[in-house]
């Protein structure tokens, strides 16, 4: 019997804004432990939560971004659930009246693009941080409150890939609005997967079962793969499959049970007395939309169009945001896109790994690569000595055509300085011109590098060679 995977994501996103969801308590997260905490956070008799204007407008970017119905009118209910790690013991979340509904997004996987719809996007608030340790357990309270979004799938995505593919475009979408710094590592973007199988045909689902606090892209497909393939075994062998909650563990590259998980838990919600409805005006939601930093799809569509690159170099610039507008900074300098790019990708790319350091701290600003860019491109130096210029400019703060006038570097392009001594070294290598005549390409490589060493590798190699080729001609 062949089966089809039937796979929902829920992804919470940590939004980027000053203070928290309901409080004005800043948020840091280099900050010590329960430093960042107000009254508001600590659930203090005869507090009122105050709902954080940008984390709605965060939300309602994304919403657009989703193609999903943003609604006008913003309501929260309380989820009564017992919250160790939030101290109101309930959470303030979004459940009637989600912000953003019925939306879709289009993932490439395999050159096919595929629609996945989104059923709902909703804000409510963090919970703290839990230090668990051999006979207790740590409250760092810092994050207790912090803006999240919380994004859910509705079962369309068939496989492991596809869900890899669906979160990739969700981090692009949080990242480049500037919503979020999308860190899976960090927990900035945490990802619960459902997963289930069913006969291929079948409109019923399989027995569910959650994978929870999957930590990176790359173990959102691992994890799936190993659940469906675990899920097949056990539904050929003719058993049931378990409705529980599991974790990826990455030594064993299997899922693993944390518990069995019943039917749905009822969380009692109702609405949140504290937090009368907020209309928000067309206005409003509109400059919410336009204000919107460049999205990652836009920003493919201008690189292609603007810059002429690839699609390949397009997608290892945007990789990072900070790269990427470190490049959209440096073309303003220069016409040489592509080998712009080249630069940036190879040896700035190479450096920052090697150095451990981002673009942001980066010493070469983008007008100064792109200075070096040029001069390269104009045959002032070689891409070699352009190499040894730009491991200088780590070191000065001078300009790029400075250093290579201060160490000799610059490339003579004069015709009247060059023809003299292209005339000198075929007057010298008879036996090269006929070698020439006679078919032997590699002869024309040798008289120009005899040129550039008479030249003590001054000469502008491109102009050694097209004149050293003219005067060829002439003797052949």
């Amino acid at each position: 019997m062949n089966f089809e995977a039937v796979i929902g994501l829920e992804i919470h996103v940590e939004m980027k804004t000053k203070s928290k969801m309901f409080s004005s308590a800043p948020i840091d997260f280099n900050a010590a432990p329960n430093s960042l905490v107000n009254a508001v956070d600590m659930a203090f008799p005869g507090i009122m939560p105050a709902v954080n204007k940008q984390a709605v407008i965060n939300a309602i970017r994304v919403s657009n971004a989703l193609h999903m119905t943003i609604d006008h009118t913003i309501v929260f209910d309380r989820k009564n659930y017992f919250y160790s790690d939030l101290p109101k013991g309930y959470q303030i979340t979004q459940d009637k009246r989600p912000i953003g509904r019925d939306g879709y997004l289009e993932v490439k996987v395999n050159d096919t693009v595929k629609r996945i719809g989104i059923e709902r996007l909703h804000m409510e608030e963090d919970t703290c941080m839990q230090h668990h340790l051999t006979d207790c357990t740590l409250l760092d309270y810092n994050r207790a409150g912090i803006p999240l979004i919380e994004i859910v799938s509705r079962p369309e995505i068939r496989s492991g890939l596809e869900a890899m593919k669906y979160v990739e475009k969700i981090r692009e979408i949080v990242t480049y609005s500037g919503v979020s710094n999308g860190k899976m590592e960090e927990g900035s973007l945490r990802c619960d997967v459902n997963v289930s199988l069913r006969p291929v045909g079948s409109e019923k689902f399989g027995t569910k079962v959650e994978i929870k606090n999957l930590n990176s892209i790359a173990n959102i497909e691992r994890a799936l793969d190993y659940e469906v393939k675990r899920q097949e075994e056990i539904l050929l062998a003719g058993k049931k499959v378990i409705q529980e909650t599991r974790r990826y563990d990455e030594a064993e590259k299997a899922t693993i049970r944390m518990r069995l998980k019943t039917d749905a838990v009822d969380y009692k919600y109702f609405t949140e007395p504290n937090i009368t409805p907020i209309v928000l005006s067309e206005q409003f939601v509109k400059t919410a939309i336009a204000t919107c930093p460049e999205l990652y799809d836009e920003k493919v569509r201008r690189f292609t169009a603007n810059y002429g690159l690839s699609e390949y170099d397009i997608s290892v610039l945007l990789l990072d945001q900070g790269i990427a507008d470190y490049y959209d900074q440096a073309a303003k300098y220069t016409k040489n896109y592509k080998v712009l790019a080249n630069w940036i990708i190879g040896d700035v790319s190479g450096y920052l790994n090697r150095e451990i350091i981002k673009i942001e701290e980066f010493s070469i600003s983008p007008e100064r690569l792109a200075d070096l860019v040029n001069i390269i491109n104009e045959g002032k130096v070689s891409n070699k000595q352009g190499r040894e210029i730009f491991e200088k400019m780590l070191l000065s703060l001078d300009d790029p055509e400075k250093i290579a006038n201060d160490n000799h570097m610059i490339q003579i392009s004069d015709d009247s300085f060059l023809l003299p001594i292209v005339s000198e070294v075929l007057d010298a290598n008879a036996q090269s011109i006929d070698d020439y005549r006679n078919g032997k390409d590699r002869a024309l490589g040798f008289l120009v590098g005899q040129v550039m060493k008479k030249s003590q590798g001054k000469a502008n190699p491109k102009l050694a060679s097209q004149m050293v080729l003219e005067e060829l001609k002439k003797r052949i």
